[in-house]
């Protein structure tokens, strides 16, 4: 009896490790065959094209910048109205002071993506507008428009909406690179804001084009991507302002980047022309012979040198344009020149840090159509100044400016005015 009960337990043992083992092996083939499945279905969905979706490419940047003026000044008198509102005074008042302080001068949102393989969009609104005086921080549209390419490779492409008009390097060149704090008056006193609603054409190879990146990306101060060749026409109005007189302007420029050696210079040529119409810039018992139909033409010439390490960057443009006139209390159409030229030094310091030392004059004779009056200024500036880099997202600049302006319009006749003052920037890109 025994015997039997012994046997009958190792059978049953043996039964049960036969089963356990079949489902082991079962289980085992069965995760064989489901990993199989799986590595095959992520092939699959690696050798398909992913679909993209137009929202995919977009993407948002931006930068800020905060000044304080208020350091050292010698005379508040000394201001520059189309440059930094928190700089100096324009008060007729014999005592008056300016009432310098923190001051945003830019807030600086950029939305810009590829939305299809010929059309790009970049829109910019500006968060630090000043429409008056003592009234800060509004919200204004700086661009808006889409580039619509017509070949594969960009390199023929047509800008419509507001953008920067293509007239001059510096006019070009972001604020949000560019070394000195404010631009020269000479160039742009062309157009306020730079930009205007129209459309123009361009065209670079591609080649060409990465290069202008480039200068950008790699800390050489360039003005960007304008093309080779531009060519077009605008309202003439100056940005977010309404055509007054149903006369376009029309604007061309022609510039190359030449590699020579270790150096990159880039010359260039720009010309516009057109009619301005005065609306409310006019005020009462201030004539002039066309309101509608005054003449506004320019032609500049461009040299930069880019900072490898030495650098010199130098533009200058003639033209006719309003222009007021102390003696007679009217504007008048007269001739106009002047330009700038700056000299700078990349300096590559250590763990990826900057320094941009930098020297600036720039002279002006003429007239600001967009101004009170088409105020009268002769300006000779000069600005020494510094920009550290101690990572990407900061930047710090100072600069002491050494000015000699003379703006003159119907409240303020007799206008000259200099004197020396401190000006602090700090700018955070992200």
């Amino acid at each position: 009896m025994r015997k039997i009960l012994v046997a009958m337990l190792s059978l049953g043992y043996f039964v049960t490790s036969a089963q356990e083992v079949k489902k082991d092996e079962i289980t085992k083939a069965v995760m064989h065959v489901l990993d199989s499945i799986n590595k095959a279905k992520i092939a699959e969905d690696k050798e398909k094209p992913k679909k993209e979706h137009w929202y995919d490419n977009i993407g948002i940047r931006g930068y800020v910048q905060v000044r304080y003026n208020g350091l050292l000044s010698t005379n508040d008198k000394v201001s520059c109205d189309q440059c930094d509102k928190s700089w100096g005074t324009t008060s007729t008042a014999p005592d008056a002071k300016a009432n310098n302080g923190f001051f945003i001068r830019r807030a600086r949102i950029i939305f810009s993506g590829q939305v299809h393989p010929n059309v790009y969009f970049y829109i910019q609104p500006d968060f630090a507008s000043s429409p008056s005086s003592g009234v800060n921080n509004f919200g204004q549209l700086r661009d808006a428009y889409f580039d619509l390419s017509i070949d594969k490779k960009k390199e023929y492409r047509f800008r419509v909406g507001q953008s920067k008009i293509p007239f001059g390097f510096e006019n070009l060149q972001s604020s949000q690179n560019r070394l000195s704090l404010d631009r020269n008056d000479a160039i742009n006193s062309a157009a306020a804001n730079e930009r205007d609603l129209g459309v123009f054409f361009y065209w670079a190879p591609a080649e060409i084009r990465e290069r202008f990146a480039m200068l950008v990306r790699d800390g050489y101060k360039g003005s960007g991507d304008y093309g080779v060749f531009a060519f077009g026409a605008y309202n003439g109005q100056t940005a977010n302002k309404t055509e007054a007189n149903r006369n376009l302007h029309v604007v061309t420029r022609i510039t190359y980047p030449f590699v020579i050696g270790n150096q990159i210079i880039e010359p260039g040529l720009q010309a516009y022309t057109g009619k301005w119409a005065f609306t409310s810039e006019l005020s009462t018992g201030v004539t002039t012979p066309n309101r509608l139909q005054t003449t506004d033409q320019r032609i500049g010439a461009t040299f930069v040198l880019y900072p490898k390490p030495f650098g010199i960057q130098t533009e200058y443009n003639i033209g006719k344009g309003p222009r007021y006139d102390k003696v007679t209390n009217t504007v008048q159409v007269s001739d106009l020149e002047g330009g700038y030229i700056t000299l700078n030094y990349k300096w590559d310091l250590p763990k990826k840090q900057y320094l941009f030392p930098f020297a600036k004059f720039q002279y002006y004779d003429g007239g600001k159509k967009f101004e009170k009056d088409a105020r009268s200024y002769v300006v000779r500036d000069y600005e020494l100044g510094l920009e550290w880099q101690p990572f990407k997202a900061f930047e710090l600049v100072a600069e002491w400016v050494i000015a000699d302006r003379t703006f003159e319009d119907s409240a303020l006749k007799n206008n000259r005015q200099r004197g020396n003052l401190l000006r602090l920037q700090a700018q955070f890109n992200f």
